[in-house]
């Protein structure tokens, strides 16, 4: 794969999230929200002030297939329960625990 198109598949999620955050949270403006250029340092999105009180995330966006094994993991949670939402919660020795759930079910739980 090309660096060019690894560019942009990083900046096709980044735009994903920012449209989510907007749709979730429609009285923010699109400049609340500014999608970092690549190789910058920090946050994949920039917040205003305004969305991170209303938002609380610090979003890292990833676009790789190296983590196929994650989207196993979530297709086993996925099975049975249909009413319930799918989370893979998994850990690496001396790391925090993370929790994984669909993008849009975590959108439903910050806009509440």
């Amino acid at each position: 794969m090309t660096p060019t198109t690894k560019k942009r598949k990083g900046a096709h999620l980044q735009n994903l999230v920012r449209d989510k955050i907007l749709k979730a949270f429609p009285h923010l403006k699109p400049n609340d929200i500014v999608t970092a250029k690549n190789g910058q340092n920090g946050p994949d999105l920039k917040l205003s002030k305004v969305a991170r009180r209303l938002v609380g995330v610090n979003f890292e966006c990833k676009h790789q297939n190296k983590l196929s094994t994650v989207y196993s993991w979530y297709s086993q949670a996925s099975k049975g329960q249909h009413k319930l939402v799918p989370c893979v919660v998994m850990k690496k020795n001396s790391r925090k625990a993370l929790a994984v759930i669909d993008l849009d079910d975590f959108f439903k739980l910050i806009k509440e």
